[in-house]
């Protein structure tokens, strides 16, 4: 499967934030201060979003096969990820993440935070303080927030640990107090074992663990995320040899006018056995670009409603390609981002879908 995440025409630089300023803005009453490591710290603030979806079900947890509210009752989430925050940030802003989550009522936003290709790696410190203030912003809002370790190239996840446990260790410890965010730790693995990808989380797990005990992390699989269908094999590699940790969820994207046919039957079945969450997908081709196929969309998010499996879109921005839901220029203009004036028909369509699908439609 290749993927789509080659560099827009537009590259807009990563805003840098002071500690100061960050703290602010995470939920106001946030007060950051600065271990002689650099490393962030939170003042304590109320678990969690008091109001939306994440105030509703509270903390998240796997029951069995489903992902359930704080009661043990199943739960679908329905949301957004944004595109790569050195490309796209200017697409999360105060309107457009208001109109996300009261406009299309969306459940969670994905923070697809690149680890490669011009991302985390140049400048970790200016990308993590970014993470914190949205996972910030999204908790104001009510919103559930996936924080997406997006590794693509090199596919091989490990190649990336040493950053992974850098990161998730700071999120973790100033963010463990809320009851809304989510851990992705391995967006795309491709090209390596499913052995490799199981040990990579197996070392990265316990790092989040340590911090955030009852958080629910998000395990990529092989070959893109497609439990191992676009590399010849199946999600049965995975329950021959699970990760070694409880509480997590294994991801599955799927982009529709590409992966029909043997990808959606490969899913069905590993449904039945797998805890699943879809932590991205389109309805175009697996460039995310090129013709919609809402018919194939539609028939992987009937089949999501009745196992009640979360899922998320690809993607929050005004990139060019026809995967994004904005006209290009929308971000820049500052919108609007509520109402359809300025969708593509994929953002027209997916924003339809956000609003009457999920536990709360």
């Amino acid at each position: 499967m290749a993927r789509h995440r080659t560099a827009p025409v537009r590259r807009n630089p990563l805003r840098t934030l002071s500690l100061a300023a960050l703290g602010a803005l995470l939920l106001g009453a946030s007060l950051l201060t600065q271990e002689p490591t650099g490393r962030a710290e939170a003042a304590p603030v109320a678990d969690g979003a008091a109001t939306g979806p994440a105030g509703e079900h509270g903390q998240l947890r796997v029951c069995g096969l489903k992902l359930c509210d704080e009661n043990g009752r199943p739960v679908q989430l329905t949301g957004m990820s944004s595109h790569g925050l050195q490309w796209f940030d200017h697409c999360l802003t105060d309107a457009s993440l208001d109109a996300l989550a009261h406009d299309w009522d969306a459940d969670v936003l994905r923070v697809s935070t690149y680890v490669q290709e011009g991302g985390y790696e140049t400048d970790p410190r200016g990308f993590t303080d970014r993470v914190h203030e949205l996972i910030g912003e999204a908790t104001e809002r009510g919103l559930y927030v996936i924080v997406d370790w997006h590794m693509l190239t090199p596919g091989d996840p490990n190649h990336n640990t040493g950053l992974a446990r850098d990161f998730f260790t700071e999120i973790a410890s100033v963010h463990a107090d809320k009851d809304n965010v989510l851990y992705e730790i391995a967006n795309e693995p491709n090209g390596v074992s499913w052995g490799a990808i199981k040990g990579y989380a197996e070392e990265v797990v316990p790092v989040i663990r340590a911090r955030d005990p009852e958080a629910v992390v998000l395990v990529g699989t092989r070959a893109w995320s497609s439990l191992g269908v676009s590399e010849g094999s199946d999600h049965t590699e995975i329950t021959a040899d699970p990760v070694a940790a409880d509480n997590i969820m294994y991801v599955y994207h799927f982009y529709a006018a590409s992966h029909g046919g043997v990808h959606f039957d490969a899913f069905r079945r590993a449904a039945r056995e797998l805890p699943l969450f879809v932590t991205e997908f389109g309805t175009q081709e697996y460039t995310g670009d090129g013709p919609d196929d809402f018919g194939s969309a539609q028939a992987y998010l009937d089949f999501m409603a009745e196992e009640q499996i979360s899922w998320v879109n690809w993607n929050f921005s005004d990139d060019f390609r026809s995967g994004a839901a904005f006209e290009p220029g929308t971000c820049h203009s500052g919108g609007p981002f509520a109402g359809t004036g300025a969708l593509k028909p994929a953002g027209e369509w997916i924003r339809d879908r956000i609003r009457t699908s999920g536990t709360g439609a």
